[in-house]
């Protein structure tokens, strides 16, 4: 029994600590099955592009972000419409449809009508059921182009960077040092009010 008024012992000795530590030694052997993962991903998609459906490019919201690109959720139906395919058909070919997206530029109207149009004229559509080709702009492949067919590995029509060109210019050799400047301008803002005052002092007392 405890003197006085002191805490009751309640010493706690036996947590068995060495249990509840956490490791993270099966990292190697995760890292080796998100390989052999991807690999098998790719390996289902095949012969489609690895990096999925043709994603439209759009510029974020806010001003802070609307002067990047990215690739969007998908087409409109006005772009779609534009560029003369269908919207059940684009679904069937690698075609991202986002029917909620709006489109409120003309720019991005016509760059992205481009992109479809590219991306069809490069398309090697497989002879379906009836061998006919589901649109106008999107034809069937031959024998000769099946039997050539690689899959595209990544995006199918990568995200296009712009070009941001470098000016350059002469190297200007001057004596007179740039910093040295800078201080007697400096100097010359800090010391004007004392200088005005002495000036308008030598002024007075010349009267």
């Amino acid at each position: 029994m405890v003197a006085h008024n002191n805490q009751l012992p309640n010493s706690h000795f036996h947590k068995r600590w060495m249990d509840r530590v956490k490791t993270w030694f099966n990292q190697p052997a995760r890292k080796q099955r998100r390989r052999i993962a991807r690999k098998a991903k790719v390996a289902k998609l095949a012969p489609r592009p690895s990096g999925g459906l043709l994603r439209p490019v759009v510029r974020p919201p806010t001003v802070r972000y609307n002067m990047k690109t990215r690739l969007g959720r998908g087409f409109t139906l006005e772009e779609l419409k534009e560029a003369g395919i269908n919207k059940k058909v684009a679904r069937t070919v690698g075609i991202a449809v986002d029917h909620r997206r709006k489109n409120h530029s003309l720019e991005s109207l016509q760059e992205n009508v481009q992109r479809l149009k590219v991306y069809a004229s490069k398309l090697v559509l497989f002879p379906g059921k009836g061998g006919k080709a589901p649109s106008a702009i999107i034809k069937v492949a031959d024998k000769e182009e099946l039997g050539a067919v690689q899959q595209v590995m990544g995006d199918a029509l990568p995200l296009p960077k712009p070009e941001q060109p470098l000016e350059t210019r002469a190297v200007e050799d001057k004596d007179e040092s740039v910093y040295h400047e800078c201080r007697v301008l400096r100097s010359e803002q800090r010391l004007e009010g004392l200088r005005a005052k002495r000036l308008r002092e030598k002024e007075e007392e010349k009267k």
